[in-house]
């Protein structure tokens, strides 16, 4: 099994920036890519941005593109989030995910969420 864990949201003011970090442990072997997601209150989970395990390749959505940037440390497994010029609509709380297989962004292509981390961004 693979365990996620995520931490680094808080309350900020729009225009800040927050990095969040999701630590990977158990059997991190197999891995296709990791992935962030979203899911404001009444909503449903929409994807963020996703990093391939084995080149590093990156995606992401229209919304943050040019302001967030995930990356990846071999030595920590740990994806981060670097989230910048934050806006309140960014609010929700975020999540990390995995996946084992090659396969679109939708949340049904992860078989392994942490427990999500809460982002507020203040106007």
């Amino acid at each position: 099994q693979v365990q996620l864990v995520e931490s680094g949201g808080r309350l900020v003011q729009a225009g800040d920036s927050l990095k969040l970090s999701c630590v990977i442990s158990g059997r991190t072997f197999g891995i296709n890519g990791v992935g962030w997601f979203l899911q404001a209150p009444g909503k449903e989970r929409e994807f963020v941005s996703a990093i391939n395990w084995n080149d590093r390749t990156t995606y992401y959505a229209d919304t943050v593109k040019g302001r967030f940037t995930i990356s990846r440390d071999n030595a920590r497994n740990t994806v981060y989030l670097q989230m910048n010029s934050l806006k309140p609509e960014d609010t929700a709380v975020y999540y990390c995910a995995l996946k084992r297989y090659a396969g679109n962004f939708d949340a049904t292509s992860y078989q392994y969420w942490g427990q999500g981390t809460q982002v507020t961004v203040s106007s």
